[in-house]
């Protein structure tokens, strides 16, 4: 009997038995019409499997249902769930006509109602998807205003959700974190729907991710593969787990172990169609591409993230610059960085000094050095002050003030050591042993060095321990004066090699190869490839 069948299925959905519940729930209502809120049950169920359709279906016949039965406010709930899932899925026209129509059921309503701040949920979801952060933060403590009056959770917590990566964008980040971390306490503690936790989980890790707050990040994505795990049949939100993942193996090393876990994403994801998401995990594989040295691979990666509308810098700017492309390079990254929010900023501007210094734009480099240094100050995160001291320390570096740029490195190297994030310490330690290399300490610069190719070696950062091998090795002969950069072209030179090939090789401009050559000339006393090549060899250099 429909009867059993719906017990049954209604059992199952407490369990989050996603598969039975969606199966039996069909069943029941095959035999005869399921009950509004049944077939909301269905909806979520069919969601959670990842039948993205089906969910809207049944969520409009459950609005519908509830019309039927003079239900207004529970079709205004309805229609809430339609907009929120139309509007992630880039729908903007249904979303906006459902949310009229949400509107228009509440205004008879007399007085306060929980619908109407439901209602302000979604204007802050549209608003973020805008990128009206003041609009949304309105929008959004007013929702959560609404919650607490009338005690339901899931729409405090929705409303914080979009309060607090409201407040983020618009630069308040220690608040923000504050209204994430309390939206997360109540979906730890399973006080919320499954839906609600589901996108609490993954607002809450975005907005970690995107401070650099990476022990909020580590901690958070823990929970969420715990409660991904207690559902097995759960579709949505196990591959934002798994992009999350990826990016927090490859901080800590873990390579190999983060490009699974990504393209694992990127499959889920494209099954989906959900290609916000897919061109997120296929920018998580490029990157952890271009680490490992497969600059073909990365640049495949990066192209697929922007078809998917993602973003593809730094990364790709970032692959050019390995590639020897640095004036694409330098047009890629300023391009990006001219676009871009005060959030994105922050993610652009380390590589932006990085490719500045090797395009010969040490002006750009330092203004960027400048703006990093202020948001290091006003969000005070770890991973944030490594790329700011790093980023001076390169730039110092850069200006020939080894004894400046040295503490400053050496802070980054600490910082990323404490952040077990040992591919950045490996990079900054090489900036650490030019800096002592400038100051005539060859023996701190070769200890540098050989920690920094360990480290590269475990790491299978290919191109990476090259240089460093490179650079530690020139290291050996010093007799000639040459610093370590001209001791590579020279060698590079000794091959018969261009002064463009050798360019390409460094990853810089040929401006600078031109550069480095006229000054070791002057410093061999030669005047010739040819003469220059004749010394390397007669001093045992190459």
């Amino acid at each position: 009997m429909q009867s059993d069948v719906l017990e049954t299925a209604r059992e199952a959905y407490a369990r989050r038995a996603w598969t039975q519940a969606h199966e039996l729930l069909r069943r029941a209502g095959e035999a005869a019409p399921l009950a509004p809120e049944d077939l909301e049950r269905l909806a979520v169920a069919a969601y959670m499997l990842g039948f993205d359709d089906r969910q809207l279906e049944a969520l409009a016949r459950a609005h519908h249902g509830h019309v039927r039965e003079g239900n207004r406010l529970g079709a205004v709930r309805s229609a809430f769930w339609l907009v929120v899932h139309l509007t992630i899925r880039g729908e903007a026209g249904r979303a906006t006509g459902w949310l009229g129509r949400a509107h228009r059921m509440v205004e008879p309503e007399a007085g306060d109602c929980l619908e109407r701040g439901y209602l302000s949920s979604a204007d802050a979801l549209r608003g973020m998807v805008a990128g009206d952060w003041a609009a949304a933060r309105s929008a959004a403590a007013d929702a959560v205003g609404v919650g607490e009056r009338f005690g339901d959770p899931d729409l405090v917590a929705l409303g914080l959700i979009d309060l607090g990566r409201a407040m983020i964008e618009e630069g308040a980040v220690a608040e923000g974190l504050g209204a994430l971390d309390e939206a997360m306490v109540a979906a730890v503690g399973g006080e919320l729907s499954p839906v609600a936790t589901g996108f609490v989980y993954c607002s809450v890790i975005e907005g970690c991710h995107l401070t650099h707050e990476l022990a909020r990040a580590r901690e958070w994505t823990v929970a969420l593969t715990d409660w991904c795990a207690q559902q097995p049949d759960l579709v949505p939100f196990t591959g934002t787990c798994l992009v999350h993942r990826a990016e927090i193996l490859q901080i800590r090393g873990a390579l190999d172990e983060a490009l699974a876990e990504a393209r694992g994403a990127r499959e889920r994801f494209a099954q989906r169609r959900d290609w916000r998401a897919a061109g997120e995990a296929s920018y998580r594989c490029g990157e952890i591409l271009r680490v490992r040295g497969d600059l073909a691979g990365a640049e495949r990666a990066f192209r697929e993230a922007r078809r998917h509308g993602r973003e593809p810098h730094p990364g790709l700017a970032l692959a050019r610059l390995a590639q020897g492309n640095v004036e694409a390079a330098f047009a890629a990254i300023t391009g990006a960085l001219d676009a871009a929010g005060a959030v994105d900023r922050a993610r652009l501007l380390p590589a932006y000094v990085e490719i500045a210094l090797a395009a010969g734009e040490p002006g750009g480099a330092l203004a960027a050095c400048d703006e990093l240094d202020e948001m290091a100050r006003r969000n005070g995160r770890a991973m944030l002050l490594a790329c700011a001291a790093q980023a001076r320390g390169a730039v110092e570096l850069a200006r020939g003030r080894g004894r400046v740029a040295a503490p400053l490195l050496r802070d980054a190297s600490r910082l990323w050591l404490d952040l077990e994030a040992p591919y950045e310490a490996a990079r900054a330690r090489v900036l650490v042993a030019e800096a002592c290399r400038a100051m005539g300490d060859s023996e701190s610069a070769a200890l540098e060095l050989d920690a920094a190719c360990d480290e590269f070696a475990r790491l299978g950062a290919r191109r990476d321990l090259a240089r460093a091998g490179a650079a530690r090795d020139a290291g050996v002969h010093r007799e000639h004066g040459l610093t370590p950069r001209e001791l590579q072209v020279l060698r590079r030179l000794a091959t018969g090699e261009s002064n463009k090939a050798i360019a390409a090789w460094l990853g810089v401009s040929r401006r600078t190869v031109d550069r480095h050559v006229s000054n070791l000339y002057a410093k061999l006393h030669v005047s010739s490839r040819a003469a220059a090549t004749a010394y390397a060899y007669e001093h045992e250099l190459v």
